[in-house]
């Protein structure tokens, strides 16, 4: 039987996760500029709107853990976050970025409306007692090194604090060197905990340092391995998306072009609608 995961409450507007559609969590990898920002969230926006599908935006102010010294981290917690809030400003959206410190953690949650644990500091105690403690929603990543039933433990050191609005995204697994896989398995397992589980496409597809001084990946399966985890139970989606994934600033070889967003959503909303459908009857045949 498959478990409802809980309910996370956004605004009156967005409710993740219960019984609710699925969503996406998209945008650029990283901030690249204000203008850039604001567009590619208004045309992720447009495009969610008509397709009827909640949308959080994601862009990150800083990326803390780029494979080079010399690679574009972002413009920092205090423009990126102005600029994030001149998103939610002008398109009423909701706003996920990371944290790599926990002094980041109150500032960011002025801002935010989720909470953003990176993958590589996922078993970080203090960074995860200080997102939880400011009582927003968290997105805690799975680490590329851990099991998924390992998660429990990163659960328990969030709920510590009181905080249950929590949300647990699968990014796949170090397979060898420079490359990643999605174990299918991942998603039913950290769903029994009850929380919303979210297959991260983009991710999945990178291949960690696979280009020497930054990362490659094969963003042409970002929709196959979307699908695959919406089959196995995934409430919703993490994709980066981009206008020009050639050119952008971090992330190029697995980012969604902003170009396909829309037939991409479609046709994973339609494998959603299938897998409602199969549940409803397997559930009326077993009564």
């Amino acid at each position: 039987m498959s478990i409802v995961a809980k309910e996370i409450r956004i605004n009156k507007a967005t409710k993740l996760g219960g019984k609710n559609n699925i969503f996406l969590i998209g945008g650029p990898c990283v901030i690249e500029s204000r203008d850039h920002t604001l567009f590619m969230a208004e045309k992720i926006h447009d495009i969610c709107l008509r397709v009827h599908i909640s949308f959080v935006f994601k862009a990150s102010f800083d990326k803390a853990n780029r494979s080079s010294l010399q690679s574009y981290r972002g413009p920092g917690m205090d423009e990126g976050l102005a600029i994030l809030s001149s998103v939610k400003k002008n398109l009423g959206v909701p706003l996920l970025s990371d944290i790599h410190e926990p002094d980041q953690a109150q500032a960011s949650a002025e801002v935010l409306d989720i909470i953003q644990i990176p993958a590589f500091l996922c078993r970080q105690t203090d960074i995860i007692l200080a997102a939880a403690k400011t009582r927003k929603p968290l997105n805690i990543k799975k680490g590329q090194f851990l099991a998924p039933e390992d998660m429990k433990n990163i659960i328990d050191k969030a709920t510590s604090q009181g905080n249950e609005d929590l949300i647990l995204t699968e990014r796949g697994t170090f397979f060898g060197y420079n490359d990643l896989v999605f174990d299918i398995r991942s998603i039913p397992i950290m769903k029994k905990w009850g929380y919303p589980v979210v297959i991260d496409a983009s991710h999945i597809v990178q291949k960690p340092g696979g280009m020497g001084d930054f990362s490659g990946g094969d963003a042409e399966f970002i929709p196959i391995m979307a699908k695959a985890g919406l089959c196995a139970g995934a409430d919703g989606i993490f994709v980066e998306i981009h206008d020009r994934p050639s050119d952008a600033k971090s992330d190029s070889f697995n980012s969604l072009n902003i170009n396909d967003l829309e037939r991409f959503l479609c046709s994973i909303i339609r494998i959603k609608e299938t897998i409602e459908q199969e549940k409803l009857q397997w559930s009326r045949n077993q009564s």
